[in-house]
């Protein structure tokens, strides 16, 4: 006779849960914008009841920034892995430094970036909104300068001019990527990342 299968605890039913509406808002958040990733919308396509959203999020800007953490987060673990992976035999010096650049500007064509743009754009002109992102916000940037650190290597981050590069190429990288919202042209190839690679060999070996 099988054995019954265990009931599942309260507390994982209740992550579930969560899992399932964070990952709709998501969904609702890069198809639709801001404007349209309405609370109904996300109940439909969680597929849930309204009573069961609004226990896990009363308020709608905290779901949708929630939403965008979530997802962030889960792309950081990816980043990591995939550098990892990517990296493990590649030795220091001038080529793995412009396979780093290249991978951290592939995060700025993926999903999170543009669900963080779609929540900087409207928190522009909606206060509660700014209030709910701006505290998150500085937490998701410690975890990206961490996970990035890690991603250079030790060998990188011990330079005295890294900090100046991580910051250069964090706000160059992320303006860079904003016209790619409405041009179809490829990322790989756009002339910014030579432009990148060079001003690093610059700055970590004098070039």
């Amino acid at each position: 006779m099988p054995e019954p299968t265990p009931s599942r605890s309260r507390q994982e039913r209740t992550a579930d849960s969560r899992a399932l509406i964070l990952d709709a808002a998501v969904d609702c958040l890069i198809e639709y914008g801001y404007a349209g990733a309405s609370t109904v919308a996300i109940q439909d396509k969680a597929g849930i009841s309204r009573g069961r959203l609004l226990h896990h999020f009363p308020s709608r800007d905290e779901l949708l920034v929630a939403a965008a953490q979530h997802l962030a987060s889960t792309r950081l673990a990816q980043l990591e892995e995939r550098a990892a992976r990517l990296l493990t035999h590649e030795p220091e010096g001038r080529q793995r430094v412009d396979r780093c650049v290249e991978l951290l500007w592939a995060t700025f064509q993926e999903p999170h970036f543009w669900a963080a743009m779609e929540l900087w754009n409207a928190a522009r002109t909606n206060p509660a909104l700014s209030a709910v992102l701006r505290p998150e916000e500085r937490n998701l940037r410690t975890a990206i300068r961490a996970v990035t650190d890690r991603i250079w290597g030790p060998a990188v981050t011990a330079h005295p001019r890294y900090g100046e590069l991580r910051e250069l190429l964090f706000t160059s990288m992320r303006g860079a990527a904003m016209p790619y919202a409405f041009e179809d042209r490829p990322a790989a190839t756009d002339p910014h990342l030579d432009l990148w690679k060079t001003t690093a060999h610059r700055l970590l070996f004098d070039e």
